[in-house]
């Protein structure tokens, strides 16, 4: 005959109560620890009977640890949830503060290693350490100093050809110039001298197209400039000044 359905609601008999709560409480613990085996779960469980008393089951070894992460994940309010996280960014920036802290030292420490300062804390192969880093620097700077003044003196050469070719076009557009220019003083010079050949025309002094009629003074002195044709006076000036007189 199979077992039948027992109705849940209080048991009235103390006696049957307590036999009834130690056989049940028996059997969650072992199916709790059976949980906890099989599927390899994090239980825990925890009774207190009408008198008070605790009977507890854990998985792990510590029953608080459980219980703070249930308090963490399970039931935790929107306060406690918000508090945890700013203490753990809070944490989390304290411990980058520090990380930070600690390189920013280093480096000044090693800054003033380089400049020769605080050397007495450091040992022999600090010191060689740090003197192959030295040269190392200095070859580095060497090198890239003669890399500029190479690149300076490439700048220059090319601004030298430069100038020289502006200077070989201006002195090639001068002589050029200089040609134009002779060659047309040469053009203005003979102009000139075939100005100078052509035949001169003399105004008739007599005949009704004159305008002045020279008076005849016979005998008398005329103003003569220059000097006179005979040979034996050509070293003595001579010179009048005598002019005969207009007609109206």
């Amino acid at each position: 005959m199979g077992r039948g359905r027992v109705e849940l609601k209080r048991i009235e008999n103390k006696i049957n109560r307590q036999v009834t709560f130690a056989k049940r409480r028996n059997g969650l613990l072992k199916k709790a620890y059976e949980l906890s085996v099989l599927c390899d779960a994090e239980v825990a469980l925890i009774i207190f009977s009408n008198r008070g008393k605790l009977y507890e089951f854990c998985s792990t070894q510590s029953m608080t640890k459980t219980l703070e992460k249930y308090q963490k994940c399970s039931y935790a309010g929107p306060e406690t949830t918000l508090q945890n996280r700013e203490s753990e960014q809070l944490k989390a920036s304290r411990n980058e503060y520090l990380k930070l802290k600690a390189r920013v030292e280093n480096l000044q420490r090693t800054q003033r290693n380089l400049l020769g300062e605080d050397l007495d804390s450091l040992g022999i192969k600090d010191l060689e350490g740090l003197e192959k880093q030295l040269d190392s620097s200095l070859k580095h700077v060497r090198t890239t100093r003669t890399k500029l003044m190479f690149d300076q003196l490439t700048e220059l050469q090319r601004k030298e050809q430069m100038v020289s070719e502006a200077n070989r076009c201006l002195r090639r557009k001068l002589e050029e110039s200089n040609q134009i220019r002779g060659q047309q003083a040469w053009e203005q010079g003979c102009n000139l001298i075939g100005y100078e050949r052509q035949p001169e025309v003399q105004a008739p002094l007599h005949g009704g197209n004159g305008f002045f009629h020279p008076l005849d003074a016979a005998g008398e002195p005329t103003l003569q400039i220059g000097y006179p044709a005979d040979h034996e006076t050509m070293n003595v000036p001579c010179m009048n000044t005598y002019m005969p007189p207009w007609l109206p």
